[in-house]
């Protein structure tokens, strides 16, 4: 199990201004016009959102950042997250027991710990659904047939039949499209670093993934272990487009960077999301060893 440190939630800042970053004492320094605006111990941190072009900072920052596992996320002309910094360098970060573990995974492990994810996610689809008040009989019987690996492509029939059910028969999941699908981006791209940045904690290597296999994708893990999630981002979307809120602004986003402060139930016992993560992560790094069979996932009530 994690140690009982990482049971403090940590603060997201999100910074959408001009503004000069340094460290000073141990504490993030914020200037904006020569004249700091804001401090916050590096300690407290759990993630850093910078979304400005003009946003500077100094070198110092980021290594103290990587040194308490500070998320570094850089966001793009959209004000989207394009790219994550995360900590591998420090010696207990991979040690080669561990590394080697996840690249010498035997096929019916991989096979059966990403049947369980696309089992989960197709689980929270339904609870999503369910919430909603639509029929999720489909879906049901969709997720009692996943075969190991996901041999009959049970995932992708799910998604079809799950966006139809949730957004309408117009809707057409596409990144690069804006409204409901921007705030869907948004709202994955945190999850997804917040698992990266448990997944590094653990001793494991993000890039090494269960399912994904993309060379250009150095987050492959991330994106396995992420996918039951993007449910719990699906129905705040969801939440979001009913009171015609289609954009990606301060009020979206805080709604979605909510997600990571939200309590859930993980083996009886009550935490934020982002703790959680920890926990989730050193149960798969037991799956890697086998020590365990199944990657236990959370519970979360959904409103």
């Amino acid at each position: 199990m994690p140690s009982g440190s990482v049971l403090m939630i940590k603060r997201t800042i999100d910074i959408s201004e001009a503004a000069y970053l340094h460290l000073k004492n141990k504490q993030l320094l914020i200037d904006k016009q020569g004249e700091t605006v804001g401090q916050v111990p590096i300690e407290d941190l759990g993630v850093l959102i910078l979304q400005h072009p003009a946003i500077v900072l100094t070198q110092q920052v980021i290594i103290h950042c990587q040194k308490d596992k500070v998320i570094i996320i850089f966001c793009d002309e959209k004000h989207l997250p394009y790219s994550v910094i995360l900590p591998i360098a420090e010696s207990h970060s991979l040690p080669n027991k561990i590394l080697k573990q996840q690249i010498t995974i035997t096929e019916p492990t991989r096979k059966r710990l990403w049947q369980q994810i696309v089992q989960q996610k197709i689980i929270e689809q339904v609870k999503t659904l369910t919430a909603l008040g639509k029929n999720t009989s489909r879906l049901d019987r969709i997720a009692a047939q996943v075969k190991t690996g996901d041999s009959t492509n049970c995932e992708a029939i799910a998604a079809q039949v799950y966006w139809r059910l949730l957004f309408g028969d117009d809707f057409r999941r596409n990144v690069d499209m804006e409204g409901i699908n921007s705030l869907l981006n948004y709202g994955y791209s945190i999850i997804r670093a917040a698992v990266a940045r448990s997944i590094c904690g653990a001793g494991l290597h993000p890039t090494l993934g269960l399912f994904h296999s993309n060379q250009y994708n150095a987050l492959c893990l991330a994106d396995d272990i992420m996918e039951p999630f993007r449910a719990w981002v699906d129905i705040l979307v969801y939440q979001l487009a009913k009171q015609g809120e289609l954009e990606v602004n301060q009020q979206t986003k805080q709604v979605l960077l909510g997600l990571l402060s939200e309590p859930v139930k993980y083996e009886n016992k009550k935490m934020p999301l982002m703790v959680m993560l920890h926990y989730l992560t050193a149960n798969l790094k037991r799956c890697y060893n086998k020590e365990v069979k199944n990657l236990v996932y959370p519970v979360k009530q959904v409103r």
